[in-house]
């Protein structure tokens, strides 16, 4: 059974830090490229970040840039969102997302996390 399970989300204040986990399990990890979306009320869903199935590669939203660090673990089927400087515009919910670097219609989802950031 294909699982990603976020966590990490929460309250947190502007210019504060919160770090993101997705554990997953049912495929083999190491074989997907994963993303970090997120999707604010009233709003469309919008790509966070990228990291490619080794880790060598990554690409960010020019939002983000210099704010986030995605990084993930093989080992332990991990990736994070480490999310620092954080903004009221950053508060959505994030999702994680995992896809084949060979087939693009083996595509996953986790059930998300909030992010608020308020002061």
């Amino acid at each position: 059974q294909v699982q990603l399970v976020e966590s990490g989300g929460g309250l947190v204040h502007p210019g504060g830090s919160l770090t993101l986990s997705c554990v997953a399990s049912g495929f083999t990890f190491s074989s997907y490229t994963m993303r970090w979306y997120r999707q604010a009320p009233g709003k469309e869903r919008e790509l966070v970040a990228r990291i490619a199935r080794t880790g060598g590669s990554t690409n960010y939203a020019d939002s983000v840039k210099g704010r986030f660090t995605i990084s993930r673990d093989n080992e332990k089927n991990t990736v994070l969102l480490q999310m620092n400087s954080l903004k009221p515009e950053d508060t959505a919910v994030y999702y994680c997302n995992a896809v084949n670097a060979w087939s693009n219609t083996l595509n996953y989802w986790g059930q998300g996390t909030q992010v608020a950031v308020s002061s």
